[in-house]
Formats: structure tokens, sequence, C-alpha cells
């Protein structure tokens, strides 16, 4: 069998290799839209304009390439061909960024989704938590709950404070008993010493 019989398996051949890479060229595409809507490009091109008016008005007659007789024939078809360019790369960026929203729109869908679901799930176990308790100790009846607490500890603290200030007062009136009686004893010594010395002198 010769290669001739073959003619389809390697025209698929040439068009799987020579495929172009659609994203690629969307990026190229992408940006070159970014670019053409700045202000930067928008002076580069007055710029342009500018400077190829003045060189083909105001320069030599053998030095322009463009003639202002002929309505700048050149700049004219130049000027159409990148418009005409940059209507279908624009284009082309418009359909990206419309199937990256589309994208963005379907995973913020499916994300709602989920989230209804997970509220919907707490809100299930929720009920079944207070079904299964019966009563709920409601904020009102917390708060008599810590107030009487509260007053209880008070109560309790005056009381051993009481306690302990009379607790100090009792120590405080046997050490003033104690020093009393310290006092007599020295001054019965003192006492006695002076009449023993009075005795020995005599």
């Amino acid at each position: 069998m010769s290669d001739f019989d073959k003619p389809l398996e390697s025209s698929r051949f040439w068009r799987r290799r020579y495929r172009p890479d659609s994203d690629a060229s969307g990026r190229v595409a992408e940006q070159i839209a970014r670019f053409t809507g700045t202000a930067r490009f928008l002076v580069y091109l007055t710029v342009f304009v500018a400077l190829w008016l003045g060189w083909n008005t105001f320069a030599p007659e053998t030095l322009r390439f463009d003639s202002a007789a002929l309505g700048f024939t050149a700049l004219t078809l130049m000027l159409s061909l990148q418009a005409s360019y940059s209507a279908p790369l624009i284009l082309l960026a418009q359909n990206r960024q419309d199937d990256r929203d589309r994208v963005s729109a379907e995973q913020d869908r499916q994300r709602a989704e989920r989230n209804l679901a997970d509220t919907e799930y707490l809100t299930r176990e929720i009920a079944g938590l207070r079904m299964s308790l019966g009563e709920v100790a409601t904020r009102d009846f917390v708060r008599s709950e810590l107030r009487d607490v509260l007053e209880e500890f008070e109560r309790d603290r005056e009381e051993r404070l009481a306690e302990r200030d009379q607790r100090i007062a009792e120590l405080q009136a046997e050490l003033d008993a104690v020093r009393s009686q310290r006092e007599a004893r020295d001054d019965e010594t003192r006492d006695d010493e002076e009449i023993r010395d009075e005795s020995a002198a005599q």
C-alpha cells in the first residue's frame, strides 16, 4: 500500500501539530485591548500622528514619504488597519471576560447553595437540641440565678469580715491584758528590789 492511500491521516496530524493555543492568544489579546484603552496609548498615538503630519508637511520634498496633497493616504491606511485589528481584539478580550464572569457566577451559585445547605443543617440540629432539652434556660433566668449567687457571696463575705474583726478585737484585748499583767509584775519586782536595797543599806 502506497503513502498516497493515507491523505486523511497526514492531514489530521498536520492540523493537530499546528493547532494554535487559544489561551495564549486570548491573553495577548487582553493585554493589547487593555493597553489600547489607556491614556498612555492615546498619548503615544497622538504624538505619532503629530510627528507623521509634521514631518510630511514641513520636511524637504525629497525626505517626505506621505503626500499631504493626497490627504496622507499612508497614515489613513495605517490608522484603518489599526482600527480593524483593534475591534476583534477587544471583542476577544470581552468574550474571555464573559467566560470568567460566567465561571465566577457559577462558583458563587455553588457556594451559596453550600451555605444554604449548611444553614439548614445547623437549624435542624439546633431545633433537635432544643426539643431534647425540653426546657432551655432563658437570659432572665440566668441573670436572676447569677444575682442570687452574688448576693449570697456578699453576705458570706460580710459575715467573714465581721467574724475577723471580732476575733481581732478579742486578740487585742487579750494582748492588752497580757501587757498589763507584765507591767504589774515588773512593778512588783521593782518594788521588791527597792525594799531589799533599803534593808541591805540599814
